[in-house]
């Protein structure tokens, strides 16, 4: 019997895309992990096929860490076009309504505040969220009729930063986990008695991550082969940034390697460990180097993902 084709290389690390419009996240993630001769991705938050920006795809390892990436902050500029609704709420969508209304600047202001802070917003038709298991995009597609429920996002801030002509205004929001520009957009448009949908839309930063650090995806695809590729690889650890990191003995890098919890109790560990508290996710280091993220409790810190770097 043949052996088996090898699929990859151990790649681990981050590359920051400046993904271009009109081609999906998975598409950016594919393209990404063949020319780096990669063998595991996936990416930092989706972005619709719409959009452009910052795209954070992981490679090996670095997908045990997606979900700090994820949760992280966001930051994005949005155009919305006013007086057509469309049904994807972006220009991707049919026109489903028209209006000749067009809001100045200051009622535009005026309403601003009511979009900061934790809100209440109903995610776009289509978007993924799951209705009975399925997925509310392919059921849009569909033509069903169903209801999604609203949810509770964090709108950091929101603001008007330009408006070029009566059809258009610009936007610029830093968000938590969650939020939809799409239906942030669509409900600025009601709240000042208009219609809208966003009409562009760009990602400037995630996490860690802006887009002063990104390379294009064409830049990528011009280089001959995957070591020139791979210059431009970020460490692992590049996503943990805003995660306290503890250095341990090579016994303890042994014990939590094996899955086994590390003890903090004696006296010469509580410099170690101030200002920890229970529940906190911890980045193990052995001689610098990631070993595992943990989450200490109780004086000790349990391992939660190996990192075999």
């Amino acid at each position: 019997m043949g052996r088996r084709k090898r699929r990859g290389d151990p790649v681990n690390g981050w590359f920051i895309v400046d993904k271009p419009s009109g081609i999906t996240s998975t598409s950016v993630v594919n393209v990404v992990r063949r020319l780096a001769n990669a063998a595991k991705a996936g990416h930092g938050g989706t972005l619709d096929p719409l959009a452009t920006g910052v795209l954070p795809v992981a490679l090996g390892e670095a997908t045990k860490t997606m979900r700090y990436i994820v949760d992280g902050t966001k930051s994005y500029q949005f155009t919305l076009r006013w007086g057509v609704a469309t049904d994807s709420e972006d220009a991707d969508g049919a026109v489903v309504e028209t209006s000749p209304v067009r809001p100045d600047a200051t009622a535009v202001r005026a309403v601003l505040p009511r979009f900061t802070g934790e809100i209440e917003q109903v995610p776009p038709r289509y978007s993924a969220i799951k209705v009975a298991g399925q997925r509310a995009y392919d059921l849009a597609r569909d033509g069903e009729s169903f209801d999604l429920e609203p949810r509770t996002v964090l709108i950091e801030r929101v603001e008007l930063v330009a408006m070029p002509d009566a059809d258009h205004a610009v936007f610029e929001v830093s968000c938590g986990a969650g939020a939809y520009m799409r239906s942030l957009g669509r409900d600025i448009a009601l709240a000042v008695g208009a219609i809208g949908h966003i009409s562009a839309l760009r990602r400037t930063r995630v996490g860690p991550f802006r887009e002063e650090n990104a390379i294009s995806l064409d830049a990528l695809r011009s280089f001959e082969d995957s070591a020139a590729v791979l210059q431009y690889l970020l460490p692992v650890e590049t996503a943990l940034d805003d995660i306290p990191a503890l250095a341990l003995t090579d016994g303890e890098a042994r014990r939590l390697r094996s899955g086994q919890a590390i003890s903090l109790l004696r006296k010469m560990d509580l410099q170690r460990i101030a200002g920890l508290n229970d529940g906190d996710t911890v980045l193990a280091l052995d001689r610098g180097k990631p070993i595992a993220l943990t989450r200490y409790a109780a004086g000790e810190v349990h391992p939660l993902r190996v990192l075999n770097l």
